[in-house]
C-alpha cells in the first residue's frame, strides 16, 4: 500500500525533525536561525503521532476483521505484535544506552537519559515503561508500547464479541463493543491526560483508522457504511465542541482520506514514488534509532561548534542524513531478520 508507506515514511521525518528543534544545543542554535520554523515544529510536530495511531488501526482492523485472523487464539497473536514491535525495539534500546554514554560527558540538563539501571530496562523490553512511569531510555519509546496496547485491547475486543455473539453475530458484536469504547476514549480518557500511559486514551484515533478500514472496504455495504460514517461524524462535532482537540482533527482528516482512498482504490497504486515506498519501509527503524543519532551529533556540536550557527546547520543536515542511514541498516540487519 504505497499510500499508507509515504504517509508513515513523512511522520516519521517529521518526527525526527521535532525531536531535533527539541533537545540540546542544536535545538538551540535552530531556534536562532529559524524562530518561526523551529517553533512550529516544536509546537506541533508531535501531533504526527496520530498518523501512526490511524494507520496502525486502518491495518490492525484489515488483518482482524479482513483477513479472518480472529478465530486464532488471541493471546498469541498480542504475543507475535509483542515479538514483532519487541525484537527491534530491545536492540535499539541497547543502541540508545550506549550513545547517551557517549555523549553524557558533553552534555549537560536533562537531554541525555541517565544510565539506565537493570529494572529500567527491563520496564522496556517488556514494553511496560510507560505504565511503571520509568524514565525512558530515548524520545517517543512510549509509542511503542501504546502500540502493543492498543492491538491487544482491539484483539481482545474482537475476541469477546466473537465469544458472547458467536459466529454469526460476533464480528458485528465485537465492533459495536469498539465503538462504544472509541467514544469512551473521545468523551472521556482522551480529555485526561492521566490516562496517557493506557491504551484507552488514545483509542480514538486508533478506532478512527479501524473505521476507515470498515467503511473503505465497504464491509457492511454501502448502506452500514454510510450509517456508521454519520455516527462518527455527529460524535467528532459533538466532541470537538465540547474539547476542541487538533490532534482529535488530524486523525479524523487522516481516517477519512484513508477511507476515501480505498473507496477509490488509490490506496495501493498512488503514490507511485521510490523514495516515499523506502522512507515508509524504514520508517519504524528510523523512529527508533533516530534520537540516538542525534545525541551524537549534539555531543559533538556541544564539544568543538562553538556556537557556531554554520557548524549547528551543517550538523542537522548531518544528523538527520545519519539518522536515515543508521534507520536503513537497522531496517535491513536487525528489524527484517525477525530474530
Amino acid at each position: 500500500m504505497p499510500l499508507l508507506d509515504a504517509l508513515k515514511g513523512i511522520a516519521a521525518q517529521l518526527i525526527l525533525v521535532h525531536h531535533l528543534v527539541s533537545y540540546g544545543p542544536l535545538a538551540e542554535a535552530a531556534g536562532r536561525m529559524f524562530p518561526g520554523v523551529s517553533g512550529f515544529l516544536f509546537d506541533y510536530g508531535r501531533m504526527v503521532v496520530q498518523v501512526f495511531l490511524v494507520i496502525a488501526g486502518f491495518l490492525a482492523t484489515q488483518a482482524l476483521v479482513g483477513g479472518g485472523a480472529m478465530p486464532v487464539q488471541p493471546f498469541l497473536l498480542i504475543l507475535r505484535r509483542y515479538r514483532r514491535l519487541a525484537v527491534p525495539f530491545v536492540a535499539a534500546m541497547a543502541i540508545a544506552v550506549v550513545c547517551s554514554a557517549i555523549a553524557r560527558p558533553w552534555l549537560s540538563g536533562d537531554v541525555v537519559p541517565a544510565a539506565p539501571t537493570l529494572v529500567q530496562f527491563l520496564a522496556h523490553a517488556l514494553l511496560l515503561h510507560g505504565v511503571l512511569d520509568v524514565p525512558s531510555l530515548s524520545a517517543g519509546v512510549w509509542y511503542v508500547a501504546i502500540d502493543l496496547q492498543l492491538f491487544a485491547l482491539l484483539v481482545l475486543i474482537l475476541w469477546l464479541g466473537q465469544r458472547v455473539g458467536g459466529e454469526r453475530h460476533g464480528v458485528r458484536l465485537g465492533l459495536v463493543l469498539m465503538l462504544g469504547l472509541a467514544l469512551a476514549s473521545l468523551f472521556h480518557f482522551n480529555r485526561d491526560d492521566a490516562w496517557d500511559a493506557w491504551a484507552v486514551y488514545f483509542f480514538a484515533a486508533y478506532a478512527l483508522g479501524a473505521a476507515a478500514w470498515l467503511i473503505g472496504s465497504g464491509r457492511f455495504g454501502r448502506a452500514g457504511g454510510g450509517k456508521l460514517a454519520t455516527l462518527l461524524t455527529i460524535a467528532l462535532i459533538i466532541a470537538l465542541f465540547i474539547d476542541f482537540r487538533l490532534r482529535i482533527v488530524l486523525a479524523a482528516l487522516v481516517a477519512l482520506g484513508l477511507g476515501l482512498a480505498l473507496r477509490a482504490g488509490l490506496i495501493t497504486r498512488w503514490p507511485r514514488s521510490r523514495l516515499l515506498d523506502w522512507l515508509g519501509r524504514v520508517s519504524y527503524a528510523v523512529f527508533l534509532v533516530h534520537f540516538p543519532v542525534l545525541l551524537l551529533f549534539n555531543a559533538a556540536y556541544g564539544a568543538w561548534g562553538n556556537g557556531d550557527d554554520i557548524a549547528a546547520l551543517a550538523a542537522m543536515i548531518a544528523g538527520w542524513a545519519a539518522s536515515l542511514w543508521v534507520g536503513a541498516l537497522f531496517h535491513r540487519h536487525i528489524e527484517q531478520r525477525r530474530w
